[in-house]
């Protein structure tokens, strides 16, 4: 069982990507003393996603990645791209910089697209691995089919993440154990909270044969939040899944992550959570339409309710606009 701490990659989301270099480091350096098996550092939409439309971060991609390189003696140091925003070359930038698992994410139906971002990594000598972003919005035989074909591509783990907090437990296992069955290579889980089901999910993907899960100190991440790491570990070991993680120096790194990075509080479950999750509609849409929909005076509910019927996904933050537009006129 290996698990991917992603508090410093997804947990940007819940701070509009503006985690500094100490910070970035103060952490890393508790999940290492943990010993958490790989801790993933970057933008929130990952190397290369800083921009206007989705988010400046404070840092740039290989600033992040320095500031935690050299106290990751044991944590692997590990970085997410989707390709449209991650080039070739910020992939070398990456490995450069000390990057040993590169993971390439692409919408849960487009695997094709992640062809030449994955014969790169191996190139490289990184581990590549992959994901499908929105999966609720594919069938399990559909993902099954796209994750076997990135393995095809070279991908040594694929898996699914659950962007929008959608699933219950039997949409997990139904999931996994078909991409599993499809797949010779680790399967990998990625859960949110917005229906209070990230770890129960998390351990519905490990029964059903995933060996990687993603998760977050306190849930630090976007929209209602991940699986939160530091509940996800005793609950795995409670069931029998060695996770070879030290928990007493879990903890104090969750304390740490609390009182150096939640600059808001921790990510909780609230109504628009829900309906984000219901609608499934991405996480990190969470704060742009929140301000959007103040600034019109709109029902931010409506908003991903709109959003979810037009199957948006992250990149298209734009539509947010749109979306608040209609209802603001529909009102008067």
């Amino acid at each position: 069982m290996t698990l991917h701490d992603a508090t410093l990659r997804d947990g940007q989301h819940a701070v509009a990507h503006r985690l500094d270099a100490a910070q970035l480091r103060a952490y890393a350096k508790a999940a290492n003393a943990a010993r958490v098996p790989l801790v993933e550092v970057g933008h929130g939409n990952g190397l290369g996603g800083s921009s206007l439309q989705i988010g400046q971060a404070l840092l740039d991609d290989r600033a992040m990645l320095e500031a935690v390189r050299d106290v990751l003696t044991h944590s692997r140091l590990g970085v997410f791209v989707a390709p449209g925003w991650g080039t070739g070359r910020d992939i070398r930038d990456a490995v450069r910089a000390g990057a040993d698992v590169v993971r390439i994410a692409a919408h849960c139906t487009l695997g094709d697209v992640t062809e030449r971002h994955l014969a790169l990594v191996r190139e490289l000598g990184a581990e590549a691995q992959a994901v499908l972003l929105m999966s609720h919005m594919a069938d399990p035989g559909r993902l099954a089919e796209e994750c076997a074909r990135m393995v095809g591509f070279g991908a040594q783990a694929v898996g699914i993440m659950d962007s929008a907090g959608h699933y219950t437990m039997r949409d997990v296992t139904e999931r996994i154990g078909t991409i599993a069955a499809a797949v010779d290579v680790p399967v990998i889980f990625h859960g949110h909270n917005n229906l209070c089901l990230a770890v129960a999910n998390s351990l519905a993907a490990v029964q059903a044969g995933a060996t990687v899960i993603d998760a977050c100190a306190r849930g630090f991440g976007a929209g209602a939040g991940n699986t939160q790491l530091e509940a996800l570990v005793p609950v795995l070991d409670r069931e029998g899944h060695t996770t070879g993680v030290d928990l007493p120096a879990l903890l104090r790194a969750a304390d740490t992550a609390e009182d150096r990075l939640l600059e808001h509080g921790a990510p909780t479950t609230d109504s628009v959570s829900v309906m984000s999750g219901l609608a499934g509609v991405f996480s990190g849409f969470r704060r742009p339409v929140l301000r959007a929909a103040a600034e019109a005076g709109v029902d931010p509910l409506a908003v991903f309710t709109e959003l979810g019927r037009r199957c948006a996904v992250a990149g298209q933050e734009d539509l947010i606009a749109d979306v608040v537009r209609l209802l603001a006129k529909a009102a008067v």
